[in-house]
C-alpha cells in the first residue's frame, strides 16, 4: 500500500475541528527547543566554562609554579614569556614549553 493511499483513507475533520497536524507542528518546535536547551545544558556550557578556567590559569603562570605538562613532564617554572615558559625539569636541565601544553598547575 503506498502512502498517498494510506493517507487518503484518514478521515477528514469534521466542521469545527482543527485539521490533524497543526497540534504537531507546534509540539515538534517544542521538542526542539527542548534539545536544544539541553544541548546547552549538558554540553556547551559545561565545556565554556572549563576552557575560561584553563585560560585563567595560563594567564596567572608564573616563575615558581609547579606544572605539569600535557606530556606527562613535571616542571617548575623558572621564565615566563609571551607564548613560552622556560622550566627546569632536573638539575639543571632547562626547556622551552608552549603556554597551551600547560595541563594543570599543582598546589604548593
Amino acid at each position: 500500500m503506498s502512502l498517498v493511499n494510506f493517507l487518503a483513507m484518514s478521515p477528514a475533520p469534521q466542521q469545527g475541528q482543527a485539521a490533524p497536524g497543526q497540534g504537531a507542528i507546534l509540539m515538534n518546535f517544542v521538542f526542539i527547543g527542548m534539545m536544544v536547551l539541553v544541548f546547552y545544558l549538558l554540553i556547551w556550557r559545561p565545556n565554556a566554562q572549563r576552557q575560561k578556567k584553563h585560560r585563567l590559569m595560563l594567564e596567572s603562570l608564573k616563575k615558581g609554579d609547579q606544572i605539569v605538562t600535557t606530556g606527562g613532564l613535571f616542571a617548575t617554572v623558572q621564565s615566563v614569556k609571551d607564548d613560552r615558559l622556560v622550566c627546569t625539569i632536573g638539575d639543571g636541565v632547562k626547556v622551552e614549553i608552549a603556554r597551551s601544553a600547560v595541563a594543570t598547575v599543582l598546589p604548593s
